[in-house]
């Protein structure tokens, strides 16, 4: 896959910048309609906004009230899409709206909201919505705050717990279908040729080795690095290349964080969206693998985009609210397993403007209007409606290249884990492994990996210890992080535990598995001693970089006055009484 040598000698008709869902999404949709595709990512697959978000499949239900009705409707075909060619990833999801007078959304605004959404979703498998009196409403959720409650509202969308792995398979796809993918790979220069992008400079993060990337004699580049779009576009402006991009800017992104519980006293039982009560903010509190996911935030942001943390003031504030809805929950700081924040790659806007009504729909920019004929960037765009944009990327790269446009394969084409529970795929692996590996890991891996959970197991005939545990309190195998390593494109420990498992998210940041999964990579997936102590060292900076919230990190060591007469570090003389 990082044969660079050969790389260099092929032309591309397709070069994807950005491997996050969308650019996962073209590069599958761009090889399987028979273009010669490259997808270049500068850290890991799904590593950005795509890792960061509240993990729904859903329409859009507050897009409702910006009218963006076509958004909400291109939503609700994409989430029934998804169910059907991805079920093990994307799973049906209940949610419950309680409706509190003196808010900004009285009872018969959501109850119009309902009625909307099923309109816009009448092709929909999932069941149509239901209101619920008060009285109704009391009876079932009976921890919920009282105050002014008027009622509520019930209504399905979807979940995909494992976002990352919706990526991943994208990603699989592509590579399946014929396209070459690289994660740590960056792009550092766009080489211009007269009025189009004729070739990239690149890097192997991982050895520090330069290699080109060359386009086709109709190649099109797509830019789809997320919050890094105007980056990109940046890199154009080398001392030795022209220039080929104006000076708009683009993207103009809004921070979201998250936090990670366990069940609490009161929990509910369905996802609940609901209004924050100092604000009027709608937030999640949904149930997600065996915890509770509580978010987001949504904050302009214009800092560093390869160092984003949940602040210490937004992790109170979603603690704050979530105990104002369930005064039962008192939830502290020291229930807080995770967090974690991301940018979405909302269009640049006047930073005055309310965060909530930036339109959450996707702009495909051509850059043909700035003197470069052959780029496109996307701003904007949805995990939920993903492949939608993937295709009209595609689309839209075949008749820049002045050819037909075949037709999309990706709306009835599944996934390449697809399976459903009642496969006979599962019992048969039940039946052979169920000897060796947990009944609760085998079912785990098929949540996971769907149908290619089979190859994660049949590691575990090569060699018998990878089917023990990582940690007794999770269902995770030893086999996961060699699978990974060997099949799924994982370089780094943070790979492992964020992207290809939730280890980091289910045991404190993944900080004491840090000694059973080098053990694990020393003996079956070829990492040195010395390659190990590296990743460890590299896994604590991330962690304290972008997950550990600053109030669990100690504090920095002052400098010692040069008068006290000792060096830093040492301890002070002890004064007699």
């Amino acid at each position: 896959m990082r044969d660079f040598q050969t790389i260099q000698t092929q032309p591309y008709d397709l070069i994807v910048i950005g491997g996050g869902v969308n650019g996962a999404g073209a590069a599958r949709d761009a090889a399987l309609r028979g273009l010669k595709t490259i997808l270049i990512e500068k850290g890991d697959f799904a590593s950005g906004t795509s890792s960061w978000s509240t993990r729904l499949v859903h329409g859009g239900l507050r897009y409702l009230e910006y009218f963006e009705f076509p958004l909400v409707r291109e939503s609700l075909k994409e989430r029934e899409i998804l169910l059907r060619t991805a079920p093990h990833l994307v799973k049906p999801l209940l949610l419950t709206v309680p409706v509190y007078g003196g808010r900004s959304r009285p009872y018969w605004k959501i109850w119009a909201g309902m009625i909307l959404y099923d309109i816009f979703s009448y092709d929909k498998t999932l069941p149509t919505h239901r209101m619920l009196p008060k009285t109704k409403f009391r009876q079932l959720f009976r921890s919920l705050d009282i105050e002014n409650l008027k009622g509520g509202a019930q209504y399905y969308d979807g979940q995909v717990a494992h976002a990352e792995r919706l990526c991943l398979e994208n990603i699989l796809a592509a590579s399946e279908a014929g396209a070459t993918v690289l994660n740590y790979a960056e792009v550092t220069g766009l080489r211009r040729e007269g009025k189009r992008i004729g070739s990239l400079q690149c890097k192997d993060v991982l050895t520090g080795e330069p290699f080109e990337v060359k386009g086709s004699e109709k190649a099109v580049v797509i830019n789809t690095s997320g919050p890094w779009v105007d980056r990109i576009c940046e890199l154009g402006r080398e001392k030795e290349v022209a220039s080929p991009l104006s000076q708009k800017r683009h993207i103009g992104g809004t921070k979201g964080s998250h936090i990670i519980v366990d069940p609490f006293p009161g929990a509910p039982e369905t996802s609940l969206y609901v209004e924050a009560k100092s604000d009027g903010r709608p937030f999640f509190i949904v149930p997600w693998l065996g915890m509770y996911l509580i978010g987001t935030t949504d904050i302009y942001f214009n800092e560093n985009l390869d160092a984003i943390k949940a602040d210490d003031d937004e992790i109170d504030y979603l603690l704050r609210e979530t105990n104002g809805i369930i005064p039962t929950a008192e939830l502290s700081r020291q229930d807080v397993k995770f967090t974690y924040s991301g940018v979405r790659p909302l269009p640049y806007v006047d930073p005055n403007k309310k965060t909530a009504s930036i339109s959450r729909n996707h702009i495909l920019y051509d850059h043909k209007k700035d003197g470069v004929e052959n780029l496109i960037s996307l701003i904007g765009g949805k995990l939920t409606t993903y492949r939608q944009v993937a295709e009209e990327l595609v689309d839209a790269s075949f008749r820049k290249m002045g050819r037909s446009v075949p037709p999309c394969q990706t709306d009835k084409k599944p996934l390449p884990g697809a399976i459903l529970p009642d496969d006979s795929r599962l019992g048969q692996a039940l039946f052979d492994y169920r000897p060796r590996v947990p009944l609760k890991s085998i079912h785990h891996l098929f949540s996971m990996y769907g149908a290619r959970a089979v190859e994660v197991l049949q590691l575990t005939d090569e060699y018998p210890e990878l089917a023990e545990k990582i940690t007794p309190a999770l269902p995770d195998i030893k086999a996961q992080i060699i699978y990974g390593v060997r099949s799924e494109m994982a370089h780094t420990l943070v790979d492992l535990t964020r992207r290809r498992t939730t280890l980091a998210m289910h045991a404190r940041y993944g900080l004491e598995l840090l000694p059973v999964l080098t053990e694990t990579l020393r003996k079956y997936g070829g990492w040195s001693p010395e390659q190990c102590d590296r990743e460890v060292a590299a896994y604590h900076d991330y962690m304290k970089r972008n997950c550990i919230p600053d109030y669990e990190l100690p504090a920095p060591e002052l400098p010692v006055p040069a008068e006290s007469g000792r060096s830093p570090g040492e301890e002070p003389a002890q004064t007699p009484c």
